[in-house]
């Protein structure tokens, strides 16, 4: 059978739950939670950047792809991974793309999603200088995808007691400032055409610049409108392996960013956890490195990539 049908039975036939019962309840299960490698988090950022940038139409985009695919191939297995190719407008150009997805336990009636973006964006702009060159995206889309790599590396050997699926989305940062028509491709993509029509996970975490050194995640607002169980549980976990200093008991900005086109378009409920500050005006502040050339290893840190994996093991493990 076709790899991409198998997995289609797969998660439709054991993906899916009713909108009004998304089982956003939490209990410690007592079950052992397998321990996140922060050095191996690092080095699937380090080979991501060793490709140069990741942005749409470009060598390193191609070589990335076939990087994930087969890892993901290596970690979920031949039947549970499809790479979802389309073709998107972009200002002067058709852009192929591509978003990557793999399943984990597939059997599992009962599942959930994490996602992250993985192209770089293609202008600096807001550098002092090679504007218009692609970045490297070390933290803003490699962090986020080096996190979930080692999850699947941690899933292949210790199966999840839920179903778990990994979506790697593509096109994310394309866009230019001022307007976001051009941001968000590949959850647009995925939310209008479903691989697996009907697919409703129980939640959805979003995980964008989640690498860098002194990164702080404050309660989004858009992730506490869509599931605010679902962060009370997580920024609780954070608490409780004394991480209050990086998952930060406050209010944070409204983030534009793939988790809103999730929500809005597919109904999922989702949360976003993301490095930033709230402006006294409410808006939204990045790290200095962010949409420049400084977002390269020099800021990436395995204590913050290490911290968020503990976190998310727990929750999977033994939250659920």
């Amino acid at each position: 059978m076709n790899k991409y049908f198998l997995l289609v039975a797969l998660l439709f036939v054991f993906g899916c739950s009713s909108e009004e019962d998304t089982g956003l309840k939490f209990t410690e299960k007592g079950r052992d939670v397998p321990a996140f490698n922060a050095d191996s988090a690092y080095h699937f950022v380090q080979q991501q950047v060793d490709f140069g940038p990741r942005v749409p139409n470009s060598e390193a985009h191609r070589q990335a792809l076939n990087y994930f695919e087969q890892k993901f191939l290596t970690y979920a297995g031949s039947n549970a991974v499809y790479i979802q190719r389309f073709e998107a407008e972009g200002y002067d150009e058709s852009l192929e793309l591509a978003n990557v997805i793999a399943a984990f336990n597939t059997t599992a009636p009962d599942r959930i999603m994490l996602s992250a973006h993985w192209d770089s964006r293609p202008r600096a702009d807001e550098d002092t200088s090679r504007k218009d060159e692609g970045i490297l995206g070390a933290d803003d889309g490699g962090s986020g995808v080096a996190v979930l790599l080692e999850l699947a590396r941690i899933f292949k050997d210790n199966p999840p007691p839920i179903g778990v699926d990994i979506v790697l989305f593509d096109g994310e940062d394309y866009g230019r400032s001022g307007s976001l028509e051009k941001y968000f491709l590949g959850s647009r993509h995925w939310s209008q055409f479903p691989p697996v029509p009907g697919y409703s996970p129980r939640f959805g975490i979003l995980l964008d610049m989640v690498g860098s050194e002194n990164a702080r995640f404050p309660k989004e607002q858009y992730s506490m409108s869509y599931a605010p169980n679902l962060v009370q549980e997580v920024w609780s976990i954070a608490a409780e392996k004394g991480r209050d200093d990086l998952f930060l008991d406050e209010q944070g900005a409204a983030v534009a960013d793939d988790h809103i086109i999730v929500y809005e378009q597919a109904r999922i409920p989702i949360i976003n956890i993301i490095n930033h500050r709230r402006t006294p005006n409410g808006g939204a502040e990045f790290g200095p490195y962010w949409h420049t050339h400084d977002d390269n290893m020099d800021i990436i840190s395995r204590e913050t990539m290490g911290a968020v994996g503990d976190v998310l093991l727990e929750l999977i493990y033994n939250r659920l």
